[in-house]
This record gives C-alpha cells, sequence and structure tokens, in this order.
C-alpha cells in the first residue's frame, strides 16, 4: 500500500515537473507544447483584452470621443502594415529556421542583426513622416468627422505612431525565439501590454481623459512586445550588433519575399480599415463594429492565431527537409480540426450574441448602455459566420509561407481586397452598417477559398486529402445545435437585466451542448476523439513521430 502510495506520489510530482516545464524561459518546446502554451497565452490575452475592451466602454461608452480613439490607430497599424507588412513572424521566420536548421548560427545572427538595423531606421522615417502629415491623413481617411473629433483622433495618433517601432523589433526578437523553440517571453508581451493600457485608463483617464489608454498602449508596447522578448533573447546569448551591410545574402533573400507582404493589401488586415472608413459616418458605430471584432478576437486568437503561430516553425522545418506528404498531411490536419471545431463555436456565438454582448460589455454605472448591447450584438452575430473561414485562412498562408512564397497569396489578396471594396459600399448602401459586417463575410470566406484553391493549384496542400466528410458532419451538428439554441433561449426575454442574460446563456449552453453532443454521436464523427487524444494539435501523427526524433536530445 505505501508503494501504491509513494509511485502516485512520484507520478504526480513527474505530472508537476512536466508542466512546470512547459513555463521555463529556457524550455525548448514541441508542437504540441508550443501550441498548448500559446493557447493558453491566447486565452489569458483576450481575457485581459476583454477586459481592456470592457473598461473602455464603461469608462467612454461608444459615442464619437470612442470613435476618434480607435480611429487612431488607424495610420500606425497602415504604417506598420506598409513597411513591415507580415515579414516579423513570416518571412523571418523561415529564413531564421532554416539557418538553425543548417547549423549557420553565424548567419543566422547577421541576418537578424541587419534586418533589425535597416528596417527600424526605415520605420523611424515613416514614424516621423506621419507625425507631420497627421491631420490632412486623417482628414483623408475619417472626412466624415466633425472638428473637434478630428483633432482628438489626431493627437492620439501622434501618441500612438512611436509603439510601431516597438511592436517591429519586438515582433522581430520574439521571431527569433520562437525559431528556436522558445514561446514563453513572446507570449507574455501581448498580456503586457493589453495590461498597460488598462492601467493607464485607471491612474491617468480623469487628468488626461480617453488620451490615457493611448499613452498607456505607448509604454505597454515598450514593456511587452519589446523590453520582455528583449530580455528573454540575451538569455539566451542572441547576439546583436548595428548592421546596414545591405549586400548580405540572407537579408537580399529575406526583402524579396518580403517585397509582395509590403506592397500587397490583404483583407485580413485591411477589413478592419475599411470597417472604420465607412462606418465613420454614423456616430458610435466604429465603436460598436470594433466592440464586436474584439470580442470575435477571443476565439480567433485561439482556433487560428494560436496553432498558427506555433506551426510555422514546424511547417518551415519539415518543408526544408523535403517531407513534403507529411507537411501536407501537417497542413490538411490542422485545418480539418480547426475549421471543425470554430464550426460548432460559431453557432453558439451566434445563438448567445445579445445576452453575451450585455453581459460584458454593460457594466454598472457605465456609459454602455442596453442600446449599445443591441447594436453590437448584431455586428457580433453576423461577424461569428465567418469564424471559420478566418481560422483557417492563416493555416493555408503559413503553408505558403512555410515554403517560401509569398508573392502568390499576398497577390491574391489584394486582388480580393481591390474586388471586396464594391461589395462594402453596396452593402452599406443597402443595409447601413449591417451591411459592413455581411461584407467583411465575404470578403474573408473569399480570401480563405483563394488560399484554399491556391494551395492545392501549387501542388503544396491537396485539398482532396481534407476529411470533408467530417467537416460535413460538423456542419449538420452546427446549424441544428444552434438553431435548437436560438429557439430555446428566445423564452427568455433579454431586455438589460443580469439575471435574463445568465437566464438566456445557461438555456443556450446547455441546449447547444445536448444538442452537439448528441449530433456528434449520431453520425459517428471521430472529432472527438481528435480534437481529445493527446497528439499536437498541429502535427499529424506521422508527422509528429519525426519532430520527436528531430527534438530527441534537445527537448529536456
Amino acid at each position: 500500500m505505501s508503494n501504491f502510495t509513494h509511485n502516485a506520489e512520484a507520478g504526480k510530482l513527474t505530472a508537476a515537473r512536466r508542466w512546470l516545464r512547459l513555463i521555463r524561459p529556457s524550455h525548448q518546446h514541441s508542437a504540441f507544447s508550443a501550441t498548448i502554451l500559446l493557447m493558453v497565452a491566447m486565452v489569458l490575452s483576450r481575457i485581459v483584452g476583454y477586459v481592456r475592451e470592457a473598461y473602455t466602454a464603461w469608462a467612454f461608452g461608444a459615442g464619437s470621443t470612442t470613435d476618434a480613439y480607435i480611429a487612431a490607430f488607424q495610420i500606425p497599424d497602415f504604417l506598420a502594415y506598409l513597411v513591415a507588412g507580415g515579414t516579423i513572424s513570416i518571412t523571418f521566420v523561415s529564413i531564421y529556421t532554416r539557418f538553425l536548421a543548417e547549423k549557420r548560427v553565424e548567419d543566422a545572427q547577421k541576418t537578424f542583426s541587419v534586418i533589425i538595423s535597416v528596417m527600424t531606421l526605415v520605420l523611424g522615417i515613416g514614424v516621423i513622416l506621419a507625425e507631420i502629415f497627421a491631420p490632412q491623413i486623417t482628414r483623408l481617411m475619417f472626412h466624415n468627422f466633425k472638428p473637434a473629433q478630428l483633432d482628438l483622433c489626431v493627437r492620439l495618433t501622434r501618441v500612438l505612431l512611436p509603439a510601431q517601432i516597438f511592436f517591429y523589433v519586438g515582433g522581430i526578437v520574439a521571431a527569433v525565439l520562437s525559431s528556436r523553440r522558445l514561446f514563453l517571453f513572446p507570449a507574455l508581451g501581448p498580456l503586457i501590454y493589453n495590461g498597460f493600457i488598462i492601467l493607464g485608463g485607471v491612474t491617468l483617464s480623469r487628468s488626461l481623459g480617453i488620451a490615457a489608454l493611448a499613452y498607456g498602449a505607448l509604454i505597454g508596447t515598450f514593456v511587452g512586445p519589446f523590453l520582455i522578448n528583449a530580455i528573454g533573447a540575451a538569455r539566451v546569448g542572441t547576439g546583436f550588433s548595428i548592421s546596414f551591410d545591405v549586400r548580405n545574402p540572407a537579408f537580399r533573400e529575406w526583402v524579396r519575399m518580403s517585397i509582395p507582404l509590403m506592397v500587397g493589401v490583404s483583407l485580413v488586415s485591411a477589413d478592419d480599415w475599411i470597417l472604420r472608413y465607412f462606418a465613420s459616418d454614423a456616430a458610435g458605430a466604429i465603436s460598436h463594429i470594433n466592440y464586436a471584432k474584439r470580442l470575435l478576437q477571443v476565439p480567433i486568437a485561439i482556433l487560428g492565431q494560436a496553432v498558427g503561430q506555433a506551426s510555422l516553425p514546424f511547417f518551415a522545418r519539415l518543408f526544408g527537409e523535403k517531407r513534403l506528404t507529411e507537411f501536407a498531411d501537417t497542413v490538411n490536419g490542422s485545418v480539418y480540426r480547426t475549421a471543425a471545431a470554430a464550426l460548432l463555436a460559431s453557432s453558439l456565438m451566434m445563438a448567445a450574441a445579445l445576452p453575451l454582448i450585455d453581459l460584458v460589455y454593460r457594466l454598472p454605472h457605465g456609459h454602455f448602455v442596453f442600446a449599445d448591447s443591441q447594436a453590437t450584438a448584431t455586428f457580433f452575430f453576423w461577424f461569428s459566420l465567418s469564424l471559420v473561414f478566418w481560422a483557417a485562412q492563416g493555416l493555408y498562408a503559413r503553408a505558403f509561407y512555410a515554403a517560401g512564397n509569398t508573392l502568390t497569396p499576398m497577390v491574391a489578396s489584394s486582388l480580393i481586397t481591390v474586388a471586396s471594396l464594391p461589395i462594402y459600399r453596396a452593402l452599406y448602401h443597402a443595409f447601413s452598417a449591417v451591411g459592413l459586417a455581411l461584407a467583411s463575410d465575404v470578403g474573408i470566406a473569399a480570401n480563405c477559398l483563394a488560399m484554399a484553391i491556391l494551395v492545392n493549384q501549387r501542388k503544396l496542400v491537396p485539398w482532396t486529402e481534407l476529411q470533408w466528410k467530417e467537416l460535413g458532419k460538423a456542419t449538420i451538428t452546427a446549424v441544428v445545435a444552434g438553431v435548437l439554441s436560438y429557439r430555446v433561449a428566445s423564452a427568455v426575454m433579454v431586455s438589460g437585466s443580469r439575471i435574463a442574460d445568465i437566464k438566456a446563456l445557461g438555456l443556450i449552453g446547455i441546449t447547444w451542448a445536448g444538442a452537439v453532443a448528441a449530433g456528434l454521436w449520431l453520425t459517428q464523427s471521430q472529432l472527438p476523439g481528435d480534437l481529445r487524444r493527446r497528439k499536437s494539435p498541429v502535427l499529424p501523427k506521422a508527422a509528429e513521430k519525426q519532430v520527436e526524433e528531430l527534438t530527441k536530445g534537445i527537448v529536456p
């Protein structure tokens, strides 16, 4: 009996050590542990992000002042996209990972130094120019803002612009850590960033008003995305020296891969810009759309971003080693599980839109009223339709990036973005601001389908190997569960009462869970087993075995 107890305690101790090892800064992660860590970090980040948005809604509501604050991110975001594109976590990771796999550590360090030095200079010049011409650019982007609203937007824009330098440099350093399979410090950055925005609002809002949030964001980018990753890089001995050696072959390769991402405009990024441009006609519309999109980012982060961020180094390694069959299986397996989970989640989100929005945003004694909940819930309902496409498109895009091809996906995304503009305009004029949500769904669905078609045509990831039958079962189950949940919830009149919100969410949750369980059982779906099995959410069984062999002797 004592031996049994001793063995049980030893087992618990071993399990505890195994989990504690995941949060050790120097721990080199496998695909499975990286995805688990990033999912947990994403969940925590979105929780803190929700607190940030809830505080903003409580303190400032959804009027013209909040519209100006949200719009102030437009120029900084556009500048970062124009200069940096997707190069932080995409092209650089592919090159740096290849160097590490080939034991060319010195070449990796030189490339790291050149890219940071050159691009910090370029981005710095861009920030200075944007600071000077902020009034003219803001007036062009938000021509319907009133003079006072426009002045506030310009002032906040100028506060936020320098943050892009810290975002960029921190992102490059985070990419170095990710390439070394060190994910803890990159995972902490967003948490710290959101925390400082809240701290800025709580401590400075009385004296600075909504500008306190902007100053909090500026300080947060320095401490979070930049400083915490720099500390992590220093701990693992990542060297840096100022270098403007633009003749470096790897730097030129990086530029060649990055130009399409800098020149092209992906709807994934442009969607928010387009929505804000059209929504500026109506006071509060930008805020309502923003609150809905931010809440949508929670499942997108869990189902898409965490898996995508963790998967890219492993995608790049498999492709770089010419294990193309495993590469294709890996991507298809990731898309199947992610898309199926997203379909089920979207049905729950659509059914629970109003009580969920009302419960999480309309706080006591705040400026966000029930009418704001209704408007925001309408946007959230329609945005939720596109969750599966938001989640899947990132994985298809990373398949291209891991293969060193940035031109094809960016040309396709740019064409789709341009073609989507008339759709945004037409649906906006036909259905007012709600039409913008519908146009967003159409655009991101087209973007995802284009990525899937192109990656299949290039014979990288054949879509015939995707588990379409299982996805069909998940779709049927999601539709039935969503409709039943919505019908049952309609028995509770949601009219601004906290009790009514909780009752409605309880009925929806129970009905949805029961319908999903019954649907997956009746269709004999393999999804529960695929999601429950202790294997990498990124790598299928064959590829996971290979990764374990690669990391044997390296991962403690």
